[in-house]
């Protein structure tokens, strides 16, 4: 990997910048940013020291890897616009719901390498969780350092382009349902007398603890949970109040309707 250009400086751009940077895997003097105003093209320039421009032309003219991170609504627009200077040798990396693999090819060239990946807004602190979906044409040695490139901003699986959508309703969109969470968490301690800055804190870390108790034992779920709910205790009578209000059932129900959205989008191309 030479040089890395990003067309977009939102979020999620900015996330993945720096985390790159902090792992060292390009220099400052490796990348080059595009973004639509002056004043964001400055907050980049100060922040992270990278080339900057206005041009989407020039950040592929100069890059050998392009994430391209702008929002679904121009996406074709930006494509076309670059289309001219994409060979068979830059990488596109493409970040939009609803944008197929396809999608991008009918306007690159089918002959184009292309990564669709899906991360989710923890990338902002280093905890991001992305999926990865490479086109016929990334060879093995380029996809892995495109895994080590995700992984300096959180950890990424590589997935069949048919989960995508269920990757965008269980990790891409989730985190909004685990915000509610803790709040709704927050909300019951301050109804009890809790100062809410308090309340936030001991909810957070416990969301936090297990969370990391699931991944780092391998234990199933309704173990993990069995282990806290004691006979006749505080926990099962929790327990039971969210069993009778269709806690589980609310759930599945909301992320079933964000993946159903995202084929939506992805069929109305």
């Amino acid at each position: 990997m030479n040089t890395l250009g990003f067309i977009g400086a939102g979020n999620m751009a900015t996330a993945i910048l720096g985390g790159v940077l902090s792992k060292g895997k390009f220099s400052k003097e490796e990348v080059i940013i595009s973004a639509k105003t002056d004043s964001t093209i400055s907050k980049v320039e100060y922040k992270f020291g990278v080339k900057v421009t206005k041009d989407n032309k020039e950040v592929v003219k100069k890059s050998d890897i392009i994430i391209l991170a702008v929002k679904p609504n121009i996406y074709d627009n930006v494509l076309e616009e670059v289309k001219e200077y994409i060979d068979t040798k830059k990488i596109i990396i493409a970040i939009a719901a609803g944008k197929t693999i396809k999608n991008i090819e009918d306007i690159i060239g089918s002959d184009k390498k292309i990564i669709r990946i899906m991360p989710n807004t923890p990338a902002l602190i280093g905890e991001g969780m992305t999926s990865i979906t490479p086109n016929k044409n990334i060879q093995e040695g380029e996809l892995k350092e495109i895994e080590e490139l995700l992984n300096s901003f959180g950890k990424s699986q590589i997935i069949e382009e048919s989960l995508i959508d269920a990757v965008i309703g269980v990790s891409g969109s989730s985190p909004a349902y685990t915000y509610m969470y803790i709040e709704a968490l927050a909300d019951g301690a301050v109804l009890h007398g809790m100062k809410r800055e308090q309340a936030y804190k001991f909810a957070a870390e416990a969301v936090i603890g297990a969370a990391k108790m699931l991944l780092e034992t391998g234990a199933h779920p309704g173990e993990l949970k069995d282990m806290v709910c004691s006979p006749s205790g505080t926990t099962i009578e929790a327990v039971k109040v969210l069993e009778e209000e269709g806690f589980r059932k609310a759930v599945i129900k909301a992320e079933d309707a964000c993946i159903k959205k995202s084929k939506e989008m992805s069929s109305s191309k």
